[in-house]
């Protein structure tokens, strides 16, 4: 038997050559690497483990929401010029329905033959969000304003209905679903609608539920017997079926008309953002789950809007906007001609703010000066076809500004239009370009010289040539100022916590 080759070992500490393995310390030589091997097998155990989870909780929920989320197309046959947004990047709007559908969960509010074919819109909203996430507004259409449905295809059944003038705008989507509705948005305002959110009574119910409740203030008692609301002065705490009846009372507040209760949606809208944000809900992608799957088991979107990804994108949008930058608008009306329990638009205020929100969702912003064209065909046709020198041009006076006249005439002489009359005028607010047969053109340039709005530029009787007639908004400057919605248009931010005022005859 050869001799043993004994290795010595040092002292604890040190290292020894270990044959084919370099050199080990000397408490790591019994079974060397079995116990790293091991740890490793379980380190990776349980990472896997822990990724299944992930996957499947992520799997889970997208399921689940999926599962829960009713979907309906976008539009109903309106031409649509503009592309899908980036929802994490880009400017978005987003329609927001209440739907008085009475099946199923909502049967105790009526009978189903109380809302027909797809139901009706008690509540519009078009929700307008920034690029920059600096500026949101929260437009409300009245259910009473009546304007002209476009015609629309019902996606369900292909069938073809024509446009509808005059009608109520709650109604838009009784005949062809929700797409109807957001064409009918389109057509108004000019504007292209992204996406949609339709709920129904019970989404309200369960939401307040989910939230803790939302608070709401009025100025005295409010007891209405036909939607339920009892409410004592002061402020309260709503939730489930008083927080319904809160956004749903027709009489319990102002004078018991359409408007006072757009004020009140827009009043719990405000209160229910301020508790959100303090809570930092949106901000918890577990909470934001978890309203998601209260809310959409009775809510209606978009493809778009129907994933989890597209979901916590909006909520993430939403988290950091200060309330204060939350704007609630109602669109300007006015008692409509043809029947005076209903609305019209109040214009020119309306174009106005709708012209506005077109150009930027920051309702201060100017407007911009259009670019110059690279194309050859619009080049030349941008190059009038007239001498401007010629072309009678008169500046009637309505700023309120002792020889405004001269300034503003200086700005048209230097653009080439050269045949000037001034006249003093009576004030106005807002400029306008008015224009006689033959002038549309010259009109055209000279509205754009200043930066006005299609809105500004109208044929009027009597006058000869062009007639620009400055108002208050173009006191000073080299254009006038932005026009603004309407007053009252803005009627509070998200920071303002408002008390709303008790219909004394309700």
């Amino acid at each position: 038997m050869p001799d043993r080759q004994y290795i010595p070992v040092p002292k604890s500490g040190a290292s020894v050559p270990y044959p084919g393995q370099g050199t080990l310390v000397d408490s790591s030589r019994k079974h060397p690497g079995r116990h790293g091997r091991r740890w490793l097998k379980i380190t990776g155990a349980a990472a896997a483990a822990l990724l299944l989870c992930v996957l499947a909780f992520g799997g889970y929920w997208v399921w689940r929401l999926k599962s829960n989320i009713t979907t309906s197309a976008l539009g109903a046959g309106g031409l649509r010029t503009e592309g899908p947004v980036d929802d994490s990047k880009d400017r978005i709007q987003i329609l927001v329905l209440g739907s008085d559908t009475r099946s199923g969960k909502d049967g105790q509010y009526g009978t189903a033959d109380q809302s027909s074919g797809y139901g009706h819109s008690d509540v519009m909203m078009l929700l307008d969000i920034s690029a920059d996430n600096n500026n949101v507004n929260v437009i409300s259409f009245p259910r009473d304003l009546l304007v002209d449905v476009p015609a629309c295809k019902d996606p369900a059944t292909n069938q073809q209905h024509d446009a509808r003038p005059n009608v109520m705008i709650n109604s838009a989507m009784a005949d062809a679903g929700i797409g109807c509705a957001v064409d009918t948005v389109n057509k108004l305002t000019g504007m292209q609608v992204d996406h949609f959110m339709m709920a129904d009574f019970n989404a309200v119910k369960e939401l307040s539920n989910a939230v803790g409740g939302v608070e709401v203030c009025v100025n005295a008692a409010v007891s209405d017997p036909e939607s339920g609301l009892h409410l004592p002065k002061g402020t309260s705490l709503v939730q489930g079926d008083q927080a319904l009846a809160f956004l749903r009372t027709r009489h319990g507040f102002a004078n018991g008309g359409d408007l006072g209760r757009i004020q009140a949606q827009q009043s719990f809208l405000a209160s229910l953002t301020r508790k959100l944000k303090a809570d930092g809900t949106l901000g918890d992608p577990q909470k934001v789950l978890g309203i998601a799957d209260t809310m959409t088991k009775n809510l209606t979107v978009d493809d778009g809007l129907a994933s989890v990804p597209a979901l916590l994108t909006l909520a993430g949008r939403l988290k950091n906007i200060d309330p204060a930058k939350v704007n609630f608008i109602t669109v300007p009306t006015v008692p409509a001609a043809s029947d005076p329990n209903r609305l019209d638009l109040d214009e020119p205020a309306a174009k106005d703010l709708f012209a506005a929100l077109r150009r930027s969702a920051d309702l201060t912003q100017a407007a911009p000066a259009a670019p110059p064209s690279t194309d050859p065909s619009t080049t030349a046709a941008a190059k009038p076809s007239y001498d401007k020198a010629i072309q009678p041009v008169t500046i009637a006076n309505g700023t309120g500004v002792a020889g405004r006249t001269g300034e503003i005439g200086a700005l048209i002489s230097g653009a080439g239009f050269t045949k000037l009359t001034r006249v003093q005028a009576q004030p106005r607010a807002q400029t306008m370009v008015y224009y006689g047969p033959g002038f549309d053109d010259v009109a055209a340039d000279i509205a754009a010289l200043f930066g006005l709005p299609p809105a500004s530029v109208q044929q009027a009787a009597g006058i000869q040539g062009v007639q620009l007639y400055a108002g208050k908004d173009f006191a000073t400057g080299t254009r006038p100022a932005p026009p603004t919605p309407a007053p009252g248009a803005v009627a509070q931010t998200a920071n303002d916590q408002t008390c709303q005022t008790a219909n004394p005859g309700g």
